[in-house]
Parts: C-alpha cells; sequence; structure tokens
C-alpha cells in the first residue's frame, strides 16, 4: 500500500514537472503569422527594417503631417502589428506619422523563442534606427504594451526618444512569472515560481536578471507616461507603481479604474485618446517657430 502512495506521489510530481516545462516551451513558441496579407481601412506602407544584430523586421509605415512627429508602436506577447491598429488609426488622424512592426518570432518577424523583451529590444533598436533615417526632422516617440513595452525599456542602445508611452508593463520578471501562475494555480503556483523560473532561463539560455525592467528604466531618458488597469491581475498597481516611482523625470501616472491587462484603447476609449494625445502632442508636435 504505501509503495503504491509513493508511486502514486511521484507519478504526480514527474506529471507537474513535466507539465510546468510544457508551459515553459509554450511561452517561449513563436506566434507566426501572416499579417501582411490583411487589409487595413487606411493606407498603410509595408517595410522591411533590416537588423544589425537580429531578424528583418516587418512592419507598417502610416505618413502623417510634416512637424507632428512620428510614433513607434509595439505590441504585446503572442500578437502582432494587428493588435496597434486602432492606435495607429487615431494618431494617424491626429496628423501623427505612425510605424507598427512585429517583434521577432511574431508575426511576419522571423524568431525560434519569445524572449519576454530581451532580444526582441533589438526590434526595437532597429526600428527607431529607422525612423531617424526616414524622419530625420521629426522628433520620435514609442508607445508598447506589455512585451512591447519591456522591449523599449531592455533596449541596450540609447534610444534617444522625445516620449515613451509604457502599458501594462511588469517591474520583474519573476513578478510577471508569479502573478500568471497565481491566476492558473491560486496561491500554490507561488510554489512552483523557482521551477518555472530556471526552466525559463534553460529554453532561453540566459539569466532572469536580464530580464526586469525596473533595473533599466532610471537608463531611459525620455518623457514617460505609465498606463495600468485597477483591475489587472498580471501586473498589479503596486507594481506598476514601484516602477513609476523608479523611472526618472518628468514622468505620468494613469490608472485606468477597472482595466484589466489587455488593450487599454479599447476599454477606455476616448479618455485614452484624449490623455495620450495630449503627453505625445507636448513632446513631439514642432511649433510654428520650429518648423
Amino acid at each position: 500500500m504505501l509503495h503504491k502512495l509513493f508511486f502514486q506521489i511521484l507519478a504526480f510530481i514527474i506529471a507537474i514537472i513535466l507539465g510546468i516545462f510544457t508551459i515553459g516551451a509554450v511561452l517561449t513558441a513563436s506566434a507566426p503569422t501572416a499579417v501582411g496579407i490583411l487589409t487595413t481601412d487606411f493606407p498603410v506602407e509595408s517595410v522591411q527594417i533590416p537588423a544589425a544584430n537580429g531578424p528583418t523586421v516587418h512592419g507598417w509605415m502610416i505618413y502623417g503631417k510634416p512637424g507632428n512627429g512620428v510614433v513607434l508602436l509595439v505590441h504585446s506577447m503572442r500578437s502582432n502589428r494587428v493588435e496597434m491598429l486602432s492606435r495607429a488609426r487615431f494618431l494617424k488622424d491626429q496628423g501623427f506619422s505612425v510605424l507598427l512592426i512585429d517583434l521577432q518570432a511574431h508575426g511576419e518577424t522571423a524568431g525560434n523563442h519569445i524572449t519576454f523583451g530581451l532580444h526582441e529590444s533589438r526590434n526595437v533598436e532597429a526600428a527607431v534606427t529607422f525612423l531617424r533615417k526616414t524622419f530625420p526632422t521629426e522628433r520620435i516617440g514609442a508607445l508598447g504594451t506589455s512585451l512591447g513595452a519591456a522591449a523599449i525599456v531592455l533596449a541596450k542602445q540609447e534610444l534617444r526618444l522625445n516620449a515613451v508611452i509604457l502599458e501594462s508593463l511588469h517591474p520583474t520578471i519573476e513578478e510577471a512569472v508569479e502573478n500568471r501562475l497565481k491566476l492558473h494555480f491560486g496561491d500554490y503556483g507561488s510554489l512552483l515560481l523557482p521551477l518555472m523560473l530556471w526552466q525559463l532561463s534553460f529554453h532561453l539560455d540566459i539569466s532572469m536578471d536580464e530580464l526586469s525592467p525596473i533595473f533599466r528604466i532610471n537608463n531611459l531618458h525620455s518623457p514617460l507616461l505609465f498606463i495600468s488597469g485597477t483591475d489587472d491581475m498580471h501586473t498589479t498597481q503596486l507594481e506598476t507603481k514601484r516602477l513609476f516611482e523608479a523611472a526618472r523625470t518628468p514622468k505620468d501616472l494613469w490608472i485606468v479604474p477597472g482595466a484589466k491587462h489587455f488593450n487599454m484603447h479599447t476599454y477606455a476609449g476616448r479618455e485614452y485618446e484624449q490623455r495620450v494625445n495630449a503627453f505625445l502632442s507636448k513632446y513631439l508636435r514642432k511649433h510654428d517657430d520650429e518648423q
């Protein structure tokens, strides 16, 4: 009887370990989509941006009015540039030029693994370099959500952006993973955190210390707007506030009542557009005497 119980417990433990490894493989697996075959209800130009230390970045370019600035839009995890189309539409209507990109291992940008912002930051660097060459006289901003926000903050090159909006960004990879484990397994999810972090490091062959935006946020020399939701269980209000406190000034924080982790634009609608437009206009638009 004891032997049978022992083997049952052992089988249960093995099943949990195999399950965690399966989750890790799924989380880091690529998410390709043939985005280029889609049609949009406003003109976009397909672009392919070469990168010195990464895959060619695929995206859409939208041209606005000269002097209004240009905004890079960076999507969330397991998504692609299509996620950012609604934001691109309203920014275009406000006169901004807009670049939407697929991060590595997403959409049409090649890649074997999702790396939670570390290697995706190379795509952001390539996109910003492309925008500087394409719009040499324009001010440049970036808006990233979740993974996209992490890719902006984790960039190793100095991006020298004139404005940055970070939506639903986690401060540390440990908190990001633990929050998601709790959503699936309740409070017992915390017990699985060390194993999950170890096998993520195994799959990606990187240190988890390299994946925490709070350790690099102070290197971002740009005006910042943080956006998060009161009901976000993936990144809590306290975590967002810690990240906000660690950042340089000028900075602002908007906690959206009732919002969860995904698509603040869809949830907050007109107020989102007003706040984002006001922030970007302040830092990107040129006045008449600067034209």
